[in-house]
């Protein structure tokens, strides 16, 4: 015990009747809450004494007895603790928020969060927005399948509060997105985690940006001045037009704030597919960026290449292009040829 806690309960001592209500409330009808608020003043006291912003407390730790009320605690024993009512789903959702706030490190996988929401950050600074398909590495990071993981884990903590809201009990916590963090990413781009397909939403949001520059939309589709961040906005569009039954009503409220609207009685609307040619170009280019930066073409089989902000898998591109070089036309291994590919000059490839 305590010499603070003996203190209370040495009777032949005069007592503070306010301090002996506290003890019996929190030792004696709640002693879970006293070990609840010992372990938070002493997880503060060891941010404070350490400089650390991050909760990685080992496991062993005990406090010094020099810090008073919160001396002799076994701090690492206390926090392992938390993490595990976490993950049971019996932590409540107040000392979720108290603990984040503090820098809890609820698992090993914490410090890769903090890497991605910088990666994000950037990667949003660039292209205004963070909506990267799920193949984009942005900075040796995998920005792409990050972002797809979070979304995920954003829509497990929408369905289990609808549950946990239903009546249910003991739906745990594992695998959701905490409030704090989804903030987080809403604060780099509001409209990162759509109920609707990625790629829908990327579209939009580039189109948008087109719309507030002044831009104007192309006549007819694949026009090279609606080809932004490597999409084909104006093939985009008459795609949205073409299937618009097929929308969310709150898609085709966004769609109509841009101008854009459902075909008119009897119009017939003919989506739009990219040529050969516009795929060939926009790998070719994709490939010449590999080359400017590595210095060479020994581009890997499964090779992505991201060029604004859209990836291409140049290295599945070229082992077609060479097992089909037989068949490919002088200009286009003419072209193969001039980024280094010297299989691209051969009869045949080989």
């Amino acid at each position: 015990m305590s010499e603070r806690a003996a203190g209370v309960l040495r009777f032949s001592e005069e007592r503070d009747p306010a301090a002996l209500t506290q003890f019996v409330q929190l030792r004696v009808i709640d002693p879970e809450g006293a070990y609840w608020l010992r372990g938070i003043e002493a997880a503060t006291r060891w941010l404070r004494e350490t400089g650390s912003s991050e909760l990685r407390v080992p496991y062993a730790y005990v406090t010094p007895e020099a810090w008073g009320s919160a001396g002799s605690h076994p701090l690492g024993v206390w926090v392992a603790d938390q993490r595990r009512y976490y993950v049971a789903g019996s932590l409540e959702a107040s000392r979720v928020t108290e603990l984040e706030k503090a820098g809890m490190v609820w698992s090993v996988h914490a410090s890769a969060w903090d890497a991605g929401l910088e990666v994000a950050r950037s990667y949003a600074a660039v292209y205004g927005h963070c909506l990267p398909a799920a193949s984009v590495v942005w900075e040796s990071f995998p920005l792409g399948t990050w972002m797809k993981n979070q979304r995920a884990a954003a829509r497990k903590a929408a369905e289990n509060a609808v549950r946990r809201t239903a009546g249910e009990t003991g739906v745990p916590y594992a695998g959701e997105l905490s409030e704090a963090r989804q903030e987080a990413l809403a604060e780099i781009d509001p409209g990162w985690s759509p109920a609707w397909e990625i790629g829908w939403q990327r579209c939009y949001r580039l189109t948008l940006a087109h719309v507030k520059a002044d831009g104007v939309f192309p006549v007819a589709a694949g026009g090279s001045e609606l080809v932004v961040q490597g999409e084909d906005l104006g093939a985009w569009i008459i795609g949205q037009r073409a299937g618009w039954d097929r929308l969310m009503p709150a898609q085709q409220y966004l769609l109509e704030t841009l101008g854009i609207e459902a075909p008119a009685d009897g119009e017939v609307v003919v989506p739009v597919r990219r040529s050969q040619d516009e795929r060939w170009n926009t790998n070719l280019a994709a490939v010449k960026q590999f080359r400017d930066r590595e210095g060479h073409v020994r581009v890997p089989r499964k090779a992505v290449e991201t060029v604004d902000g859209v990836p291409f898998k140049i290295g599945a591109f070229l082992d077609n292009a060479r097992r089909r070089a037989g068949k490919l036309s002088a200009e286009r291994r003419s072209e193969l040829a001039v980024l280094g590919l010297e299989w691209a000059v051969l009869k045949g490839g080989a």
